[in-house]
């Protein structure tokens, strides 16, 4: 489980624990790790190892590999992840090519290691994040969009390449989600959906469908961005993310704490 520590990578590891599965937790901050899996071992007597990681180097990812390797791991839930907001040329390249590393190189490292595992065994799962904004570019967030095409296309594709050796891969593509992202990025969200719906909603249509839009808000966005062509989308989210990040905030491209969810949004 990576992203454990906030977010809805944290709110997949309760709902998880709460259906009684051991669980590895992954993310940068160890005393926030370290209190939520006294959380869950105190509340769902579940077995919790905890891996304190930097999901941006290669030295983190290899991290995570080599202290699950005796462990009996039958889920990969890869929920951390960062965005900035703001135009592209504005920010600042390393944290533009660190989001890159944790969104998409990260990603593929530990859904290769997995995906191996789980196909020699002949089952396992691998959940992906995807994202609304993955279906089409998005101007005032362009690199993020851009590394969430990445999963969703990686998602589809290791659904078909696995799913004859028993193992399920599924994409979720979230709409606004009410995490910490918004404060960090300076962007203003009108309405958006809870972490806990959004993990309820994912994990319960892991074997069933290849991407899944958890919740309601999800759901109607795209429905509505669906019958546009793809250049109507790229516009129309451009006006969106123009009204969301209206008043720049200093800092705003700086990253949050890499290797955790807590920049998950649209």
């Amino acid at each position: 489980m990576t992203g454990a520590s906030d977010g809805i990578g944290r709110a997949c590891a309760q709902e998880l624990a709460k259906a009684g599965f051991d669980l590895v937790l992954v993310a940068r901050r160890r005393s926030v790790l370290d209190d939520l899996a006294a959380e869950l071992r105190a509340h769902h007597r579940v077995a919790v190892e905890v891996v304190a990681a930097d999901l941006s180097t290669s030295d983190g990812v290899s991290a995570v590999i080599e202290a699950t390797v005796n462990l009996d791991v039958g889920l990969l839930v890869a929920a951390a992840g960062y965005g900035t907001s703001g135009e592209f040329l504005d920010g600042s390249l390393d944290v533009e090519l660190a989001m890159i590393d944790v969104n998409c190189r990260a990603v593929a490292a530990l859904s290769h290691a997995f995906g191996r595992r789980f196909a020699a065994r002949g089952r396992g799962g691998l959940v992906l994040f995807s994202s609304l904004v993955a279906f089409q570019g998005v101007a005032r967030t362009a690199n993020y969009a851009a590394t969430k095409a990445y999963v969703q296309s990686l998602a589809e594709g290791l659904r078909l390449e696995l799913r004859h050796r028993g193992v399920d891969v599924i994409a979720s593509a979230p709409g606004p989600v009410a995490s910490g992202f918004a404060a960090r990025a300076a962007m203003t969200m009108s309405s958006a959906e809870t972490p806990a719906v959004v993990a309820r909603g994912t994990l319960a249509a892991l074997g069933r469908w290849g991407t899944v839009r958890p919740g309601f808000l999800a759901k109607l966005l795209e429905g509505s961005l669906s019958v546009l062509p793809r250049w109507a989308r790229v516009r129309m989210m451009a006006i969106v993310m123009r009204g969301m990040t209206k008043r720049p905030r200093s800092g705003a491209n700086q990253p949050p704490s890499l290797g955790s969810n807590d920049a998950r949004r649209p």
